[in-house]
This record gives structure tokens, C-alpha cells and sequence, in this order.
């Protein structure tokens, strides 16, 4: 019946004279793309159905140094031609630095965290303290400006915010208690963006998330998390990859990305 229902919505179409939407139609409608600092001073997509900005610039201690015009550019271009997605969202780098923590400025030597009080050493309570004190920095110093420059809604508890788990950033290796260091860094930004009353999801690949996070108990912050999931490289990769587990127990596949021409483009799950 279903198929029969778009033969007849077809043949309509024709002898009205109005084209037919084909496939190919519907699924460039529905593209949504990200961009951040790679992307500076080049032509972005016309039409997006929705857009997903990065508000850091390779280092979660360091701003996109064009976030005011891509952010600009999301609000005024984004379609919403897919309902379940926000027209604008926003991403975010992090970290865990603490095993060379004597190599960065950032690193905190106090705090009252979850885990205890933080004292300058390579603990979960500074870990969680340093992704804390980067969410905070990222919304307070990065993106509200840059969205007030943009004119577009400063406000970041309207936005969903994807922390971006990647391995070309610095984090703790080498046993079970390091990426449990590196969980509580990620539950110390998902924290510091949820007070805002933000909504926040994981973006990473099974690989990367595996060597980083490894697997997340229930008790955790992240646990309930949606999943954004990298590494197809076609929209039909994309599709099927909606299947695949989420990062974690609790939550679900809800964005998939795929690369076309060097630009990231992304798939509604939902």
C-alpha cells in the first residue's frame, strides 16, 4: 500500500507539471553539516537542514577564531527541514592533560568535586575539576561573546552541546584508572554545561571512546548520554551506522557523520 500510495503521489505530481521529489531531493534536504576552525574563510553549504558549530578551535583551551561568523551563518542558513534536530548546535573539544600536567597552565590545584577535594594532583578529583573549569571558560569566554557579536541566542542552556572525544587530544593512557581519570574529566564539562540547562551528548567513534573512556558504570554523568557517531564515509555508511550501539548503556544513536568532498556532513537517527 505505502508503495502504492508514492506511485500515485507521482503520477500526480506529472500531470499537475510539478516534478516529482526524488530520493536523492529529499536526502540533500535533509544534510545537516558541521563546521569550526578548519572551515574559516571558506564557503559554507547553502541550506543546511541544521548545523552543529564547533565553539573551540582544536584545544579545549582555545577559542574557533571565526565562531561569530559560522554561528551567523547557522542561525541565518539552517532550514530545521529535519524536526528532531535542532537548527543550531554546538560542539566542544576536550581533555585530560593530567598525566604531563606540568606542561600546560591549566591544569586546576583546588576544588570541592564529586570525587573529593582537588589538590594539584593526577587525580579524578582534578580531572574532573580541569573538564569543569574548560566547559566553563568554552561557554563563558568563548561562546557567549561570539554569539552576541553573531546576534544570534547567547543564551547556552537553549542549545545541545556535543563533547567531541577524540584521540588527537591529550588524555591519560595506559590502564583502567587513567580512563577513568579520563571519564571524570567528561562528567566534570557535562556537568558545567547541564547547570546551564543544556542538553549534552558524546561525539566520538567506538575506537576512540573504547582507548579513552572504556566503559562507563551507571552511576556515571555520561551514562544516559545520546551518541553523535563519526566514521562513514557515505550517506548510506551514515544510515546503517544509526544502527550501531551508542557510546554508552544508557542512551541512543540520534546523529551520524559522514565526509563528502573534505566537508563533514551528518544524518538524523531520530
Amino acid at each position: 500500500m505505502r508503495a502504492l500510495g508514492v506511485a500515485a503521489l507521482a503520477a500526480a505530481s506529472l500531470a499537475l507539471g510539478v516534478p516529482a521529489a526524488t530520493a536523492s531531493d529529499r536526502d540533500d534536504a535533509e544534510v545537516g553539516y558541521d563546521v569550526s576552525y578548519p572551515q574559516c574563510d571558506h564557503d559554507l553549504p547553502e541550506d543546511p537542514a541544521f548545523a552543529v558549530v564547533g565553539v573551540n578551535g582544536g584545544l579545549a583551551t582555545r577559542p574557533n577564531p571565526c565562531l561569530a561568523e559560522q554561528l551567523a551563518w547557522a542561525a541565518e542558513e539552517a532550514t530545521g527541514e529535519v524536526p528532531a534536530q535542532p537548527e543550531l548546535q554546538l560542539y566542544v573539544n576536550t581533555a585530560n592533560p593530567g598525566q604531563v600536567r606540568e606542561l600546560v597552565t591549566t591544569w586546576p590545584s583546588r576544588g570541592v568535586t564529586p570525587y573529593g577535594r582537588c589538590d594539584g594532583d593526577n587525580s579524578r578529583a582534578c580531572s574532573w575539576r580541569y573538564g569543569w573549569e574548560r566547559a566553563a571558560v568554552t561557554v563563558e569566554d568563548f561562546f557567549v561573546p561570539a554569539a552576541e557579536d553573531a546576534g544570534v541566542d547567547a543564551d547556552p542552556g537553549d542549545y545541545t552541546w556535543w563533547l567531541d572525544v577524540e584521540t588527537t587530544n591529550s588524555w591519560q593512557t595506559g590502564s583502567a584508572p587513567a580512563r577513568a581519570r579520563n571519564r571524570a574529566a567528561l562528567e566534570g564539562m557535562a556537568t558545567r554545561l547541564t547547570v546551564t540547562g543544556a542538553e549534552v551528548g558524546l561525539y566520538s567513534t567506538r575506537y576512540q571512546w573504547r582507548r579513552i573512556a572504556g566503559p562507563v558504570p551507571e552511576d556515571s554523568r555520561l551514562h544516559d548520554l545520546d551518541s553523535w557517531l563519526a566514521g562513514s564515509r557515505t550517506l548510506a555508511g551514515a544510515r546503517a551506522t544509526c544502527r550501531r550501539d551508542p557510546l554508552v548503556d544508557g542512551g541512543r544513536v540520534v546523529l551520524t557523520q559522514y565526509v563528502v568532498g573534505g566537508l563533514d556532513r551528518d544524518h538524523s537517527c531520530v
